[in-house]
């Protein structure tokens, strides 16, 4: 069946992510095959000292991509897009997104990148002898309990942003277990929240005399493949100015971007992992089993079918980064000539590898926000040399990549050397594998293993929550999620593996000694710089 047969006769699957800095759709056939795509380019804000985006940003941010969508389907097969098989919502995971009875938003969205619930994530840490990490949904919660913020008596629903959208789409309060698992600590047994902290938490806040308990404002949790729902008639005239679109479409659970990423690079069985490089770098391990011991490095979360799952978790990518590459598209068009973006970050990216192993003695830090990994809780962008470094554009472009892999490369010591957890395959995919050959050899010397790119991971975790509704409509009876990847969808996709190189790895270990060393150096910049 074609691209347009495919559509005409709903044989297809949409998946939408909310990213941090953009928001994509894809539009697939059951095989996998990318159709049409849509996107709406947009940035958080920083408010009264808060990361945030606003409601009206956030509704507007979705209609624009299926706008987007919807009009390159019309261009490119002549057809308006009205029979969708099966939709799936997914966005950055953690936050917090708080509702009253009446649906209305009562407090200002929270994104991940806040790192404003120290106290909270510390208490909530001791209570269950189980990391939580400042930016998970129940530390934001609790958080505001501790502050006693007024709203907190008035909830009536918590959410993610994915499971927001999903309950403006379908009425449903629900959620995919891997973006559950960033808001509350999951049973992989029973593919829930652990009632036993629950009860802890429940017994925590009594004081509080709230009329309600934590199951009564969390979503319910589902696994992939679950039914999650239909799209509503509100929620087709909400994603759809046009009327076109159809409602009852099925819908699967709303995931997280770490799950979506795991099901776009084929890393949902133990054994496997990805790396996600883009605003914020995480790195996800399947486990065989449960850690021995408690990290606050390390989040415990699970895949889309309720594995666990370690992740080395970094607020800070390539923010930086990016900057800097927009510095010198400035100086260009200074200079009078005519910059392609895309081009510069090949051409910039690609000279780094002409740099020296372990960047020429040269140092930055990207910490556009808090960095929860290395335990420092405000922004601070930092780049160091000394009078014997090697300062030129190569080393100073590679000491930028390198950094960008710098808090992600603590974690993942801690399990690969701690906790001697094996690996059969890391997959790469996000913007920093963009340009052939540079992000992934860098990543491979920071992980000491191979590293594959898929020719797929442009498409990125929209394309895996695409994945994820197809696999709801489409799976056989006992199909599990990674037999329908690994069989029915990767088996025919190509992709490249780039093993470590010696000096490399040797290289990036040098750059990990001056990073490790300077963290201090960083932590006093945060007091001097206080202004």
């Amino acid at each position: 069946m074609n691209g347009k047969d495919s559509i005409l006769n709903g044989k297809t699957a949409l998946g939408i992510e909310l990213g941090s800095t953009r928001i994509k759709g894809v539009l697939i056939d059951l095989s996998g095959q990318v159709l049409a795509v849509g996107i709406h380019d947009w940035e958080n804000s920083f408010i009264d000292n808060i990361w945030t985006y606003g409601i009206d940003e956030i509704h507007a941010g979705v209609r624009s991509c299926y706008r987007s969508l919807r009009e390159e389907v019309e261009k490119k097969y002549d057809v308006q897009l009205q029979k969708i098989g099966s939709i799936g919502i997914s966005a950055m995971m953690h936050g917090y997104m708080a509702l009253d009875e009446e649906g209305k938003q009562i407090a200002p969205f929270q994104t991940w990148r806040n790192t404003n619930t120290q106290k909270a994530a510390d208490a909530l840490t001791d209570l269950f002898q189980f990391n939580i990490p400042l930016r998970w949904s129940v530390a934001h919660l609790y958080q505001r309990i501790l502050d006693q913020e007024e709203h907190v008596k008035r909830l009536s629903y918590v959410s993610t942003l994915s499971g927001y959208i999903h309950w403006k789409l379908t009425g449903e309060k629900v959620i995919g277990v891997g973006d559950a698992a960033g808001m509350f600590p999951i049973d992989s047994d029973t593919c829930d929240y652990d009632e036993k902290m629950v009860q802890k938490f429940n017994y925590l806040i009594e004081k509080y005399e709230y009329s309600w308990k934590l199951r009564d404002i969390f979503p319910k949790v589902l696994v992939a493949g679950e039914h999650a729902g239909f799209l509503t008639k509100e929620g087709a005239a909400f994603l759809d100015e046009t009327g076109n679109l159809e409602p009852g479409i099925p819908m699967c659970p709303p995931e997280g971007d770490a799950g979506t990423g795991m099901t776009a690079t084929n890393s949902v069985a133990p054994r496997t992992g990805n790396v996600s490089a883009g605003t914020s770098i995480f790195a996800m391990i399947v486990l065989e089993k449960q850690l021995r011991n408690v990290y606050r490095e390390i989040d415990m979360v699970t895949t889309p079918s309720g594995f666990p799952c370690a992740m080395s978790h970094a607020n800070n990518g390539t923010s930086d980064l990016n900057a800097w590459v927009g510095l010198f598209e400035e100086f260009a068009k200074l200079m009078g000539y005519k910059t392609n973006i895309g081009e510069l970050f090949t051409k910039l990216y690609t000279n780094s590898l002409s740099g020296d192993p372990d960047c020429g003695g040269l140092l930055s830090y990207g910490y556009f926000s808090g960095e929860n990994i290395t335990m420092i809780n405000e922004g601070r962008l930092a780049f160091l040399r000394t009078p014997e470094s090697h300062f030129t554009l190569a080393n100073f472009m590679k000491t930028h990549l390198y950094t960008s892999l710098g808090a992600v490369k603590l974690g993942l010591d801690i399990l690969m050397e701690d906790e001697k957890v094996e690996v059969d395959r890391i997959m790469g995919h996000g913007g920093l594998f963009k340009t052939k050959n540079v992000g992934q050899r860098y990543l491979a010397a920071a992980v000491g293993a191979p590293v594959t790119v898929m020719d797929t991971a442009s498409e990125g975790g929209a394309w895996g929550i695409a994945l994820l509704a197809a696999y709801s409509m489409d799976k056989r009876e006992n199909e599990k999620l990674e037999d329908y990847l690994e069989n029915r969808v990767f088996g025919n996709l190509t992709g490249k593996t780039v093993q470590p190189c010696e000096e490399d790895k040797k290289g990036f270990n040098l750059f990990m000694t001056r990073y490790k060393a300077g963290l201090e150096i960083e932590k006093k910049a945060i007091e001097v710089m206080d202004w």
